[in-house]
């Protein structure tokens, strides 16, 4: 009966009832981000005090962070329902008016990936958070006219991966925004010692520790891998997670100590042996790999980036010492 409290959020029932089982209960479960929690439980509070709408906040940082989590969270501790929608699939600026007039009072909705909402339906945007109303505009040319209509106050939640997308006039109405960082291996380690508990996984801490040191800084990532590591355990018939079988079990997802992944390494290696070191334009990195230029840049580059490994020059992209020592090894 949970699940009927949200609107679509783009992933398979029984994959959603997975991941919601694996997130935080309450903000004392949230780990990392210390900065960003401390600043929603203060905007919570004062708008349990006031008992009104929290102001609207902007969630941003890369994706598996625990954004969609956070908005889950502040729901549950104001009391309030959770809308939770992709900015893609809002196509009309009437599915957007739809869903605020459903709205009902101190209601949070949740929009991810808002900044790929199109920029007509984002402007109905505008006075709804500021005015809580629809300015609504009705026919064409000379007998155009324009209707209000009233929402409930409500607190709006953006998540976004590109703030820098955002349109200004949309930026500037959320009072809070707060960006989300990568996770020390650390925060990462408590995080799936705690999950493997809600999995009823017996995991030694030496084999956390391993798994957080590969899960390139992000929950979500960290998350997969044990519950991969989990069902290599239970194949194999191994009652308590040793860091021999995470060895193990990393290897066969070809995942290396530093969370690199097989499409990782072929980058390092294709620049280090047709271009010897690089640099080498983007679009011939494409067409070597066989990937086009947003995978390449959204889903691999960054974290080579962030690591080291990998230097974005005006020539083009270049192994550092670090990239190019990794693949000899």
């Amino acid at each position: 009966m949970e699940e009927n409290r949200f609107l679509s959020t783009g992933i398979s029932s029984s994959e959603g009832q997975y991941e919601n089982r694996l997130r935080p209960v309450d903000f004392s479960e949230y780990i990392g981000q210390t900065k960003v929690v401390d600043n929603i439980m203060v905007m919570v509070q004062s708008a349990n005090i006031r008992s009104q709408a929290m102001d609207h906040c902007l969630l941003s940082g890369p994706p598996g962070l625990g954004k969609t989590s956070l908005a889950m969270l502040i729901a549950q501790q104001l009391g309030s329902e959770l809308h939770i929608i992709s900015g893609p699939a809002i196509e009309k600026k009437g599915d957007l008016a739809a869903i605020l007039t459903n709205l009902q009072p101190r209601d949070v909705l949740f929009i991810d990936e808002i900044h790929r909402m199109h920029i007509s339906v984002e402007e109905i945007l505008y006075s709804a958070m500021e005015d809580y109303r629809l300015d609504i505009v009705i026919g064409q040319g000379p007998s155009a006219r324009t209707m209000q209509i009233d929402v409930a106050p409500f607190t709006l939640i953006g998540a976004t991966t590109k703030s820098g997308l955002l349109s200004n006039p949309l930026r500037t109405r959320f009072m809070g925004n707060l960006h989300f960082d990568y996770y020390g291996p650390e925060d990462l380690s408590k995080i799936i010692g705690l999950n493997a508990k809600k999995l009823d996984i017996k995991i030694q801490k030496e084999a956390q520790d391993l798994m957080a040191k590969c899960a390139r800084g992000t929950p979500r990532i960290a998350n997969r891998i044990l519950r991969r590591v989990r069902d290599f355990a239970l194949v194999e018939g191994v009652s308590e997670i040793s860091p021999q079988q995470v060895s193990k079990s990393l290897d066969l997802m070809e995942i290396d100590f530093y969370g690199l992944d097989r499409m990782d390494r072929k980058i390092l290696q294709v620049i280090k042996d047709y271009y010897g070191g690089g640099p080498v334009g983007i679009e011939a990195l494409c067409a070597t790999l066989g990937e086009d230029r947003s995978t390449i840049e959204d889903v691999f580059e960054p974290f080579l980036l962030k690591e080291g490994f990998l230097l974005r020059t005006p020539r083009g992209r270049e192994l550092s010492d670090k990239g190019s020592g990794h693949i000899q090894s």
